[in-house]
């Protein structure tokens, strides 16, 4: 076997699972919070495209993605980040996958350099995607606090120059996941300039960056940095999207990966020995879903609702604030964040994530220590119901 697999940390639902054993949980309804999976309604007409095409299951699909997908990927980019139309090739700087979870895992292994010491560097807390990615490509995590004081980002300048030296990967994730965080532009583009000054690749996991409360203000983007800054070619830069959280569609297990055209043939010659083309049924009703904006802003609606009743039922008794973008809720806990779960679910049978779950102990602490993660996916009624037990839990301990 792989060794590199003892190195893997157990997964924080599975240590969820672990925490809950043994306990009775009350007799209610039972509220799932802990997991980030969306519930509102999949659109009705890409279920209907995905249909129409099941008939095309009999052929193989390109690795590539197919023309059609590719274009309409290229255009939803050109658009919402307005990006120079010339500057995306549909062709060399998109490539559609089956999901950005295996794209974010499978980045590491194309383009880690094993001959050599390598770090990859990601936020702390983090989605654990990232830390088994840098484990199983042979390479050392290196773990940035995200902390309040510091708006919960990595604070870039405390990063030791031998380790910037080092770093071969890093990954961003504006949204945050859990913090709800978004990366400003000139934030981004500081990243760009340390990415060429030491020679390293920035894999931007901006899978919630269609989740925002301002229709007037979108979260940016480090492919609209780097054009910012004159850099149409996107040297370094990889941006992973989905539509798992902006069109409702986690099953459908589609996403694409966007950037510098080096990268992305790179990356496009190890899928090809990878074997994970997209079905030709769900290439169509994904590039129906990219071309459609109107559910994308009714699902903002949805979460802006709910976002605001929950917060108006949970802001007098815990430290709570809206997130800048994102569906989670990170929420300051009155004791500790792993009884604060158990005990929520024994007694409320509500089930939330602790923080210190989605986190790594870095430099004496671990940050997401006193915190849980709240992801409001399900319906208002059933998240209005959960915000009220938690309420009660909280002012009854």
């Amino acid at each position: 076997m792989n060794p590199d697999l003892d190195r893997l940390q157990p997964y924080p639902f599975a240590r969820l699972n672990a925490l809950k054993t043994g306990v009775e949980a009350a007799d209610k309804p039972p509220i799932v919070l802990s997991i980030g999976e969306p519930k509102h309604p999949a659109p009705n007409f890409v279920l209907e495209t995905l249909a129409a095409h099941l008939p095309e299951l009999a052929a193989y699909p390109l690795t590539r993605g197919g023309q059609a997908l590719r274009q309409a990927i290229a255009h939803w980019l050109i658009q919402r980040f307005a990006l120079p139309a010339h500057s995306i090739d549909a062709e060399r700087h998109v490539l559609p996958v089956n999901g950005t979870r295996e794209a974010l895992f499978a980045v590491a292994q194309a383009v880690i350099d094993r001959s050599r010491q390598a770090r990859v560097l990601m936020p702390n807390p983090f989605y654990q995607i990232y830390e088994g990615a840098a484990l199983l490509a042979g390479a050392a995590p290196y773990y940035m606090d995200c902390l309040p004081e510091h708006g919960y980002l990595p604070r870039l300048e405390t990063v030791p120059e031998t380790v910037w030296r080092e770093c071969q990967l890093i990954y961003l994730c504006s949204p945050g996941n859990p913090t709800g965080a978004v990366m400003p532009q000139a934030y981004l583009q500081e990243l760009i300039g340390l990415a060429e000054r030491y020679d390293f690749i920035i894999a931007a996991d901006e899978c919630y960056s269609e989740i925002y409360p301002d229709e007037d203000e979108p979260p940016p983007g480090l492919l609209a940095a780097s054009a910012a800054m004159g850099r149409e070619h996107y040297r370094r830069c990889l941006v992973f999207h989905s539509l798992s959280k902006r069109s409702n569609l986690p099953g459908l297990r589609s996403g694409f990966v966007a950037g510098d055209a080096d990268l992305i043939a790179q990356f496009l010659r190890y899928r090809t020995y990878h074997g994970c083309a997209m079905s030709p049924p769900a290439q169509a009703a994904s590039a129906a879903a990219w071309a459609d904006e109107h559910h994308v802003r009714d699902n903002r609606a949805r979460y802006r609702a709910k976002f605001s009743a929950v917060l108006e039922i949970l802001a007098p008794v815990l430290e709570v604030h809206a997130p800048q973008a994102g569906f989670y809720l990170w929420v300051r806990t009155p004791l500790d964040d792993t009884t604060f779960a158990r005990e929520l679910y024994r007694q409320q049978n509500v089930t939330v994530l602790p923080g210190s779950f989605l986190s790594r102990y870095n430099q004496g602490s671990n940050p997401g220590h006193g915190h849980i993660r709240l992801a409001l996916v399900a319906g208002l009624e059933e998240c209005v119901e959960a915000a009220q037990r938690i309420r009660h839990f909280i002012e009854h301990l």
